[in-house]
């Protein structure tokens, strides 16, 4: 039989969960490999021959030549590869475009960095913690304003923007960092956690679980 094209080396974390998502919404057929970050796989010569920085996910299309890293870089490649979850050009075309990089410079940075002073620095350094409690606060509050509007965060359709975001909010929630206050963001996250195709993603490679 003739393996996809498309080769995903990937780990249970929000930015893999981005990518087995958007697969999975888009029907389109991949070699998954597991890439097991805690026995320090990704820092071996053949993944760093893939991605010299060292993280997940890697996207490989084969068939293309073409190997890419960075998550919302992915999410471009596979939209315009299989036609689907971004707009036409037109303005929810670059609404949708702005809240994936929205979610680049913003929601996935500070969550990872609040994930780390919060959960995992030995330090307890109070000062970065109330830092990033902040500024993931605020992150949240954009978003939920946004969706106040709108039941996706481009407009009318759901998109890669949607993937993207629910991947760092869907690790949010299992770590229980509390968005409830926000009740269009927490009533976009159910919408979107309600998807086959997403309840699919975030099973791959494994569920995520708790610090």
């Amino acid at each position: 039989m003739h393996s996809p094209d498309l080769v995903l080396y990937t780990d249970s974390s929000p930015n893999g969960f981005k990518i087995t998502i958007a697969l999975e919404e888009m029907g389109l057929a991949y070699t998954l490999r597991h890439v097991q970050i805690d026995h320090d796989e990704h820092r071996h010569p053949d993944f760093l021959a893939l991605n010299p920085h060292g993280r997940i996910p890697v996207l490989v299309d084969r068939g293309a030549g073409i190997t890419l890293f960075e998550s919302a870089a992915i999410l471009l490649y596979l939209a315009q590869k299989s036609g689907q979850l971004l707009p036409p050009a037109g303005p929810a075309h670059w609404a949708a475009i702005t809240w994936l990089m929205f979610h680049s410079s913003s929601v996935g940075p500070l969550l990872g960095q609040r994930v780390h002073f919060e959960l995992f620095d030995d330090s307890a350094n109070a000062t970065a913690i109330q830092r990033y409690r902040q500024l993931t606060e605020a992150a949240f509050a954009t978003l939920d304003q946004q969706l106040a509007a709108n039941p996706w965060l481009a407009g009318q359709a759901y998109s890669i923007a949607d993937i993207a975001t629910f991947g760092w909010m869907h690790i949010a929630r299992v770590i229980a960092f509390d968005f409830s206050q926000y009740r269009h963001l927490s009533a976009w996250y159910e919408r979107v956690n309600l998807r086959p195709a997403v309840q699919r993603g975030i099973r791959l490679p494994a569920p995520a679980t708790g610090p």
